[in-house]
């Protein structure tokens, strides 16, 4: 198969741009260094007015060649802190978009690369693809892979179910639009010099909770052959009920009846993206360990909760890579972010809301849960509670049920620079991001390097990332490196690779944990 892109005359630095062919028509890309990248290109149509709340459609054909050149609209979303996104960006319902990240068809064998499809993270409701973060320039030349960033609904539009108001309303819009994405990726990859038979679904945060939810719906069945969730919080799912008090409440922020629910179809975006920025801050400060948007057992898409799906061997069967940070909960109480319970009186009425919501669970299993933690009354302590609840256990009864079937690694990620140890954000959420990318911003601007650290970094990059490519590539995350070697997870031993300054295989390095939460998973249902 021959992977040579069409070329035309062009300005840019490389010669000529690269073009290629996608169902819908051509697109030109620009090159970036030896990488030819395409920016923004349409898996869907806008998904704006009756379809607003509507599975995705089919982008319209166009003649002629399409630029593919600068990032598009982003998803509407709430701007805050804790994701950086650059204010020149725009947001608009013609979203539905993806980038592709090429390695340079000068050295082409003819040999389709392998794929890695990223879905980024932010609760659910914040974040895009176009962060510079998440560039794939530098994995699609290192492991001469193509790489494509998704990028879907968010919030509101993505995941909040409404369906319980009329049948205007689709739940699980954002993973609809991740599926759509896959599936444009089959049709159309080979076209970019990417192998549509070896393709990684890989994503961090909530985006590995939607990895975690797609390795268990049937609808996404044969679109990937690998999966790598960094951090997923893979019991925060809704049932339909509690879906409804969620639709309700949004409702009644919009000042808007129940009877009147289908003018959300044409009320101006702002309004919405306003009404949902309140309803996902007000959430989780009054239910700590929940979130207002995420995905919903639609009976359909996710026809039960994930975990259950898992534990009862109903996952896809494929290779995967899990694991969490060491500290991930520290990032919120910087941020001061809502999203995470941080101080121990959030951390307490997150467990009684635990109890209320599981009568199943006997006191005293609770109280043997907290007793793993004897510093529950102090941050420290309330910051390793929330880490676990919603990141590194879940992560592990994953783990525990998917190895049953399919070849599973589990990390941890305990790598901080100094300057990061001293800010006490440590191994925090979404840190190990400019590692797995090779992203570290210049000595200039990054201020994680200002106390030094630097080359540990890089090295531990490098292994990184060689560890994910030769995973996407063969399967396998063995780094042909002088890496150590990092057995397959069993439970019975449950076999972790620590990356660190230097890495080492630690035969289940949470063990107290998993003797305190037992094997029956404990979500935010």
């Amino acid at each position: 198969m021959s992977t040579q892109f069409e070329t035309e005359p062009s300005s840019d630095v490389g010669g000529a741009a690269p073009v290629s062919r996608t169902m819908w028509g051509h697109v030109r890309g620009r090159w970036d260094g030896p990488v030819a990248v395409w920016r923004s290109i349409p898996y869907a149509a806008p998904a704006a007015g009756p379809d607003r709340f509507r599975p995705p459609m089919p982008p319209q054909s166009w003649d002629g060649i399409r630029d593919c050149v600068t990032f598009g609209d982003i998803a509407p979303q709430t701007l805050g802190p804790m994701v950086p996104v650059d204010s020149a960006l725009r947001m608009g319902e013609d979203c539905l978009w993806l980038d592709v990240w090429a390695p340079p068809h000068a050295t082409d064998t003819g040999e389709p690369r392998p794929v890695l499809v990223w879905l980024h993270g932010g609760a659910y409701c914040l974040g895009t693809a176009a962060q510079g973060i998440y560039d794939g320039r530098k994995l699609a030349e290192t492991g001469d892979v193509v790489v494509v960033g998704v990028n879907y609904r968010l919030g509101a539009l993505g995941f909040l179910d409404l369906s319980s108001l009329s049948d205007d309303f689709t739940p699980n819009l954002g993973l609809h639009d991740q599926i759509a994405a896959l599936e444009w990726v089959r049709e159309n990859i080979a076209g970019f010099g990417g192998d549509p038979g070896n393709v990684t679904l890989f994503g961090e945060s909530s985006g590995a909770g939607c990895v975690t939810a797609l390795l268990t719906s049937p609808r996404s069945a044969g679109l990937f052959h690998k999966a790598i969730a960094q951090s997923p919080p893979a019991t925060t799912v809704f049932g339909q009920e509690r879906a409804a008090g969620v639709a309700r409440r949004f409702l009644e922020l919009l000042e808007l009846p129940e009877s009147r629910a289908k003018e959300l179809l044409e009320c101006p975006l702002e309004r919405i993206v306003t009404a949902a920025g309140v309803l996902l801050d007000e959430i989780p400060l009054k239910e700590p360990g929940r979130l207002a948007a995420a995905p919903v057992v639609d009976g359909d898409l996710l026809p039960t909760y994930p975990i259950d799906r898992f534990q009862h061997g109903r996952s896809h069967r494929v290779p995967l890579m899990i694991g969490t940070n060491k500290d991930e909960a520290s990032l919120f109480r910087v941020f001061r972010s809502p999203i995470m319970p941080v101080t121990p009186d959030a951390v307490n009425a997150m467990l009684r809301d635990v109890a209320a919501n599981h009568p199943e669970m006997s006191h005293e299993r609770i109280a043997e849960i907290t007793s793993a933690y004897p510093d529950l009354d102090k941050t420290r302590g309330a910051l390793a509670m929330s880490t676990d609840a919603a990141f590194r256990m879940p992560a592990h009864w994953v783990a525990d049920a998917h190895a049953q079937h399919s070849p599973t690694w589990m990390y941890r990620f305990d790598q901080a620079t100094p300057m990061l140890k001293a800010a006490r954000v440590g191994a925090g959420h979404a840190t190990e991001l400019p590692y797995v990318f090779g992203n570290f911003g210049t000595f200039d601007h990054d201020p994680t390097f200002w106390l030094g650290g630097r080359k540990v970094a890089t090295e531990v990059s490098g292994r990184i990332m060689r560890r994910w490519l030769a995973f996407a590539t063969h399967g396998v995350p063995a780094a042909l490196d002088g890496s150590k070697h990092w057995p397959p997870y069993r439970p019975s031993n449950r076999t972790t690779l620590v990356i660190d300054a230097i890495d080492r295989i630690v035969d289940n390095p949470d063990r107290e944990l998993h003797t305190a939460w037992g094997e029956q998973a404990v979500g935010f249902s």
